[in-house]
């Protein structure tokens, strides 16, 4: 079973969306696309795109793959939030990819279901749907991740759009956050940056808390914190900062104002624009000077 703290997480996250104001929610939602939330860059690679199948101990994964029509790039590991693989995780991927990067989004929940695992528009305030997902992410656990990754990363390593030569990242959002901890404690010579967006359970105090593992790996970090879970858990952030520290692994750690849990995916009902757009300069950013 997952932790307690995680479904915790996702059931204050719950109770904190609903602070949202109606005309907040509308000036978000009201007639905007994911192609309006997410333009395309001005020097966009094309890119080409595929929905792929990846065995693993536990099943075949469906996933979606993207990345530049041309040439050979670093490669990024995406872990998707409690709402799973969906179109604005597609976007998230094809924008990364028009960056220069060859980007997997995965299917977390494979093992009980086909994408989507979450209706469109689901609202995790509704009873139904806050049940069904959480029993969803009750279905994963540490184990499960390593399994996964030991799956996706030499997958990925085996696609000809990747360069093996250049280190490989991976990042999460919410329940997807300490996923990449994970990954990257299990490849440290592979994965050379992560980054998790409003990451729960990053720092719990069960013997296989995520923030445990970062003496065992090599990566950089950037973790955007959202403030509304920094409120209620004030001291993550120092301690991932001494864990990095004592580690001596470089790590950008950032509580961003204004932020809600979950506010990084284009149309989410709590999605930050501006914040979310700083998060992913700083993400680009990183992997610019980790990636190499």
């Amino acid at each position: 079973m997952c932790d307690n703290d995680s479904i915790d997480d996702m059931n204050e996250f719950a109770r904190r969306s609903s602070e949202v104001s109606r005309r907040q929610f509308g000036a978000i939602t009201l007639g905007t696309g994911l192609a309006m939330l997410l333009p395309r860059l001005a020097d966009a690679a094309d890119v080409t795109e595929s929905e792929v199948a990846i065995k693993t101990p536990d099943g075949t994964t469906d996933a979606y793959f993207v990345h530049p029509s041309s040439g050979k790039h670093p490669a990024v590991l995406i872990w998707p939030d409690i709402f799973g693989l969906r179109p604005a995780f597609r976007q998230m991927g094809k924008r990364l990819a028009e960056s220069g990067y060859a980007v997997l989004v995965i299917n977390p929940f494979y093992r009980t279901k086909k994408a989507p695992t979450s209706a469109e528009g689901a609202n995790f305030q509704d009873p139904a749907t806050r049940e069904m997902l959480t029993a969803l992410m009750a279905s994963l656990t540490a184990e499960t991740t390593v399994t996964d990754a030991k799956a996706f990363v030499p997958w990925l390593d085996r696609q000809k759009a990747v360069d093996k030569k250049k280190k490989m990242a991976t990042t999460g959002y919410c329940m997807g956050g300490p996923f990449t901890l994970r990954t990257a404690a299990a490849f440290p010579d592979r994965i050379g940056a992560g980054a998790s967006f409003h990451g729960g359970a990053l720092v719990t105090d069960k013997p296989d808390s995520p923030h445990l593992l970062v003496p065992q790996m090599k990566a950089q970090y950037l973790f955007a914190i959202a403030e509304n879970d920094d409120q209620r858990q004030p001291d993550v952030k120092d301690v991932l900062r001494d864990s990095f520290a004592k580690a001596r692994l470089p790590a950008e750690i950032e509580v961003y104002a204004g932020t809600l849990h979950g506010w990084c995916p284009p149309g989410a009902q709590v999605y930050n624009h501006d914040q979310a757009e700083k998060a992913w300069s700083r993400m680009l950013a990183l992997f610019k000077t980790a990636l190499v």
